[in-house]
């Protein structure tokens, strides 16, 4: 009997042992789920937030001349970066770029970009595309000059963009989907939507081209040779870099 009552005392002690345990790593206030080993918490924090959405349109980014603004444009960004989680690091406070293209009409057509490296000598080339949603580069492609012409891949690091070339059947949709701004001289008609972490190549050197980002914005990896910036056309008249 003594020993009977030797071991219920020992696994009350333990019982009590785990209670404490499990309210100390609680700070003393498990929710009542949690004390009962509901996975309620858990799968609260691992459902996805909503998707990033624009927040910004050519009012906020030109004055009343018509002038761009880059701080806003700056700021529109920032607050992407921030969503995606995105550091702003001294080095893309430094060389960071954004561009209407000279085009007035960054909500639809422009972008945000760094060159992180762009070596004439050896011929290679890294750049990240930022693009605000529905944002489009306008179409463009790559010449051959004294340097070969720029060939391109592309990894979608944030959100995921429509890939647009010349080359290929028409896109049932396309017309609908590009800027009215850009519709008249866009000659890219074939397209696919480029998803997270896939990795695209321009179907051909100096093929006409561009990319457009779906409603959640995208950042974008590209990879190539040397870019050569004598070598860029647009298919728009007035736009340049």
């Amino acid at each position: 009997m003594k020993k009977t009552n030797m071991f219920k005392t020992s696994l009350l002690a333990a019982s009590a042992a785990v209670v404490t345990f499990a309210m100390t790593s609680c700070g003393g206030s498990c929710p009542a789920d949690a004390q009962k080993g509901d996975s309620t918490a858990v799968k609260t924090t691992e459902m996805k937030k909503a998707p990033y959405q624009k927040k910004y349109t050519n009012a906020d980014f030109y004055d009343a001349q018509g002038n761009f603004k880059q701080d806003v444009a700056k700021e529109a960004f920032l607050d992407m970066f921030a969503y995606y989680d995105v550091p702003f690091t001294p080095l893309m406070e430094k060389d960071i770029w954004f561009t209407d293209f000279g085009l007035g009409d960054f909500e639809n057509a422009g972008m945000g970009g760094i060159f992180w490296i762009n070596d004439s000598t050896e011929g290679y080339f890294a750049h990240s595309i930022y693009l605000l949603p529905g944002q489009m580069i306008p179409e463009h492609k790559h010449v051959k000059t004294t340097f070969p012409a720029k060939k391109e891949s592309w990894l979608v690091d944030k959100g995921w963009v429509y890939n647009f070339s010349e080359i290929g059947e028409p896109t049932e949709g396309a017309d609908a989907l590009i800027p009215a701004s850009q519709l008249a001289t866009t000659l890219s008609k074939n397209y696919v939507k480029q998803n997270l972490g896939e990795v695209l190549t321009i179907k051909a050197p100096e093929s006409w081209h561009f990319m457009m980002a779906g409603p959640e914005g995208a950042i974008v990896w590209e990879f190539a040779n040397y870019h050569d910036n004598a070598g860029l056309r647009f298919t728009q008249p007035k736009a340049a870099l």
